[in-house]
């Protein structure tokens, strides 16, 4: 790409010519360790709740509520923390979920009363709710044409975070009891903490703050670990790019888009919106249908997926015909080898996955 100031290129291109090497193994490693987590502390609402139903005497309604606000606090959190890892960093975002999921999770396990049980599950949930910002700040080290598999390989971490809290309930439960499972399952999460002050910002993020700099200072580092060279040029921001066809357009430009120079400059960038104008940009016109699908997906996928995970210790080991007692007994190893066999299901999950973003990949590539 040439500009007025000589060659320039984008984070995209420079993520391009670095190719996906040692650097992005890295940062999925780390990733993953926190997506291993969130799949953990998920997996627990099936063991926990019966357990702690089983030794507190309570309710059907109060075992279901210690489940219900771990999604209400996720519902808080998926908005909130979104909007602080575009304002204050990704790595900021990821930092502050990572230390209220740990601390949180493991103060559940020495919950002395239901209450505060209820609470600190609660806040767990708030935690929980920023493992999107996990993921966003992999993808942006990854080079555009490999996100879609990646993004596969990536989820496959949860996949291993639902075996090995299974795993570690069939373990742990039945000699333990449920308070040890609780403060194991947080561990992962602290592990994140351990590693925070190695994990680099995202380029995209400090190149659309303005603090181009950071951002070489970072892509240097890609390069290094990677083996490769940046382009040459200077880096600018898609948003310069857009500034810059604004103020220039070419003939091209000038016959398709005649109305061009009535377009205002905007006085910032999307990182830049508060919570509330983030919220109406994506229900905007042009963006109104595709967020809506989204949304759509994404809650029949939540639903059903979690509806089975949560059902599976329900449905297993119940019968009318033996004694309370006896079923409870008879149907502890039952319920987590179920859960353990149901957890691999997501391998089967992942390989279609797989095959369907290459699949897709290879057809954009042709066309």
């Amino acid at each position: 790409m040439t500009g007025a100031e000589g060659p320039s290129y984008t984070v995209d291109d420079a993520l391009v010519a670095l190719g996906f090497g040692n650097f992005q193994i890295l940062v999925l490693a780390y990733a993953g360790v926190g997506w291993v987590s969130e799949a953990m502390e998920m997996m627990i609402l099936s063991f926990v709740g019966p357990a702690v139903q089983t030794a507190w005497n309570l309710s059907a309604h109060e075992e279901s509520l210690i489940t219900s606000v771990v999604f209400a606090g996720m519902l808080i959190g998926a908005y909130s923390w979104g909007i602080v890892s575009d304002k204050h960093g990704r790595r900021k975002g990821f930092l502050i979920t990572a230390i209220v999921t740990a601390l949180a999770g493991f103060l559940s396990a020495f919950a002395p009363n239901y209450i505060l049980l209820i609470a600190l599950r609660s806040l767990v949930g708030l935690g929980l709710g920023g493992g999107p910002v996990l993921s966003s700040w992999f993808l942006e080290f990854v080079p555009a044409p490999n996100r879609g598999t990646w993004m596969v390989v990536f989820s496959a971490f949860w996949t291993l975070g639902t075996i090995f809290e299974a795993s570690l309930a069939w373990i742990v439960m039945p000699k333990l009891g449920w308070r040890w499972l609780l403060a194991l399952s947080s561990l992962p999460s602290s592990f994140l903490l351990l590693f925070y002050k190695v994990t680099p910002e995202s380029p995209r993020y400090l190149c659309l703050k303005g603090r181009t700099a950071d951002a070489i200072n970072v892509l240097e580092k890609i390069a290094r670990v990677n083996g490769r060279e940046l382009p040459s040029g200077n880096l600018v921001s898609d948003h310069e790019i857009e500034l810059h066809k604004i103020d220039n357009p070419s003939e091209d430009t000038r016959l398709l888009s005649p109305r061009t120079n009535e377009v205002e400059h905007p006085k910032g960038t999307v990182s830049n919106l508060g919570g509330i104008s983030s919220l109406l940009v994506l229900l905007s016109p042009k963006l109104a249908r595709p967020t809506l699908l989204l949304w759509a997906v994404f809650f029949g996928n939540a639903f059903s997926y979690y509806g089975l995970v949560l059902l599976t210790t329900e449905l297993n080991g119940h019968s009318k015909c033996m004694p309370d007692k006896l079923q409870t007994e008879k149907s502890q190893d039952v319920k987590y080898k179920s859960v353990f066999i149901a957890s691999f299901a997501g391998i089967f999950l992942l390989i279609s996955e797989f095959s369907y973003s290459t699949a897709a990949g290879k057809c954009l590539t042709d066309t």
